[in-house]
């Protein structure tokens, strides 16, 4: 049986990808520095072995993954190098082994998590859904119909992917230690537009965003008249926040979410776009939204009792 062994497995997105095979019954394995990282616990929970590096490591029957902070010169990927085995760089492994489903990649400068984990939440009540969190949250399904995950335009390691569906929060100036100016962001962005091969939900509201071309449809949303998909009569209430989303003028349907802010009824929105343009049940929408309870590393309410109350 093939083993993934994962050079530098408790990088984020190599330890979410480590779970996905895992759940879907893969032998996996890894090797990394011995210093504690958060994202190895979920490691640790599903047993899966983390080794000190070393290329005694690696052996035969080897499929290696390779996260990109280390170079080819590192010694295992050389001793996989030396051995003829397949070593393949995070990104291009992910981008192949998308293919295998109804992908959705969800981009933006801000509000990736948030509403990767959204997406991955609600659409799993529809249907079977693997996904790939950039918290190092990561969960494969056997069956899989979608696979739902987290795509950073950093070094434009995005463009590695050729996904059905991209989300597309905003458009920022980040990581000035890459990107030269926002124009170069957007760029990489519009790039990413072009190899998306069903259609783009994107954040209407955002300047930028309005001026993306594709080959394939582009849905807006937001809060202004001019998107396709439109959130109205806004109601904030204990419990959160109730709306009403209407399509190209027409009333849609309302939903509720736990959350506050407009940023979370725009990644609700995104989300509600994507699942109607799937056909997915509105129904099973409204339910999973409202049951949302928020991803890793984020907001979060804690409610404390008053020592001198009941």
């Amino acid at each position: 049986m093939t083993i993934y062994h994962f050079v530098g497995i408790k990088g984020s997105g190599m330890s979410a990808l480590a779970q996905v095979l895992h759940d879907m019954e893969y032998e996996v394995q890894g090797s990394d520095v011995e210093k504690y990282f958060f994202t190895q616990k979920a490691l640790e929970d599903s047993q899966i072995k983390i080794l000190p590096f070393q290329k005694e490591n690696i052996g035969q029957d080897m499929n290696v993954i390779a996260g990109n902070a280390f170079p080819d010169t590192h010694e295992e990927i050389e001793a996989a190098v030396e051995q003829g085995l397949p070593v393949t760089r995070y990104h291009s492994f992910l981008g192949d082994f998308m293919q295998e489903f109804t992908s959705v990649a969800v981009t933006g400068a801000h509000g990736k998590t948030s509403t990767t984990g959204l997406l991955a939440h609600v659409i799993r009540g529809a249907k079977p859904t693997s996904y790939l969190i950039g918290d190092g949250t990561g969960k494969g399904e056997k069956d899989a119909e979608y696979f739902v995950f987290e795509a950073c335009e950093y070094r434009r390691h995005f463009l590695s992917y050729h996904p059905d569906y991209a989300i597309m929060t905003n458009i920022d100036f980040d990581h000035p230690d890459y990107f030269a100016n926002v124009d170069d962001v957007f760029q990489a962005f519009q790039e990413m537009a072009m190899q998306v091969k069903k259609g783009i939900i994107a954040c209407g509201d955002d300047e930028h965003l309005q001026k993306i071309q594709a080959k394939v449809p582009v849905l807006f949303y937001g809060f202004a008249e001019e998107n396709d998909f439109q959130a109205r009569n806004v109601n904030k209430n204990p419990e959160g926040t109730t709306f009403d989303v209407f399509v190209r003028n027409e009333f849609f349907a309302s939903f509720s979410i736990p959350g506050y802010g407009d940023h979370s009824i725009l990644n609700a929105l995104s989300v509600i776009a994507l699942c109607h343009y799937e056909d997915l049940d509105t129904e099973i929408v409204q339910e999973r939204l409202a049951s949302f309870q928020g991803v890793k590393r984020r907001f979060s309410e804690k409610k404390i009792r008053r020592a001198d109350s009941d």
